[in-house]
């Protein structure tokens, strides 16, 4: 998986858990939104409260790309028409270096919830679409795949932290396990929420201006660790 932070130049970092922009673009792309519809996109963005658990750190490498492009080279888009190259004839005459980070073998678990739930798409809309997207699903970049069903299941709980300690962790209900080291688990949660004892405030450009296309403003969460043995013994309130 590779969920992007903040880029300069041709260095691609990414962070542990998804950003809102990134969860948001999981889910519309999953319900078939289009890039050309940033009212749906910022308002689906708005209403989407979520908080991650870091099941599994995973190992995180770094991609060395390089590619020779040319002003000639064309390409297929999902709009039936054929997109080309713009450029004077100078500006493909060095290959086109960068970098990506990406995060492999991670696991991380995802409680979110909905500002005025009637509204669709509803939570059930969501996890329907997780199930049956309307295009193919990608964790961050679009080679990265999920190798699994992404819908764990819908939970009552008071708050999105409640919901995280409520959640079945990785090997108790599928196929992927923790190791023996993942002791302690990086936990997210939201601002809308009361601030955890013993997390602390964190700042961070996540959310994404979806009609200018770039990423703005500051949003507030709370990072803390919970001790795995928490996790185990926290009861399940939902199916």
């Amino acid at each position: 998986m590779a969920f992007g932070d903040v880029m300069v130049d041709s260095i691609g970092p990414v962070r542990a858990t998804p950003a809102a922009s990134t969860v948001t673009g999981l889910l519309a792309n999953a319900l078939g939104v289009r890039r050309w519809e940033p009212v749906r996109l910022a308002r689906l963005q708005a209403r989407l409260v979520f908080g991650c658990r870091l099941d599994r750190r995973g190992r995180r490498f770094t991609e060395f790309q390089t590619a020779q492009l040319s002003k000639d080279d064309v390409g297929w888009t999902t709009r039936g028409r054929i997109e080309g190259r713009k450029g004077g004839p100078d500006t493909y005459r060095s290959p086109h270096i960068r970098r990506r980070d990406h995060d492999a073998d991670a696991c991380v678990t995802v409680a979110l919830r909905l500002l005025d739930s009637d509204e669709p798409p509803t939570l059930g809309d969501l996890a329907r679409a997780l199930d049956e997207p309307a295009r193919p699903l990608f964790l961050g970049r679009k080679h990265c795949l999920p190798s699994g069903r992404l819908v764990v299941g819908l939970l009552d709980a008071p708050t999105v932290h409640d919901a995280l300690l409520a959640a079945p962790l990785p090997g108790s209900g599928g196929t992927t396990t923790l190791r023996r080291t993942d002791t302690r688990m990086l936990v997210v949660v939201p601002a809308d929420d009361p601030c955890p004892e013993g997390f602390r405030p964190v700042r961070a450009t996540e959310r994404r201006d979806w009609t200018a296309g770039i990423h703005t403003g500051e949003l507030l969460t709370y990072h803390g660790h919970v001790a795995r043995e928490r996790l185990l013994e926290a009861p399940s309130e939902g199916a």
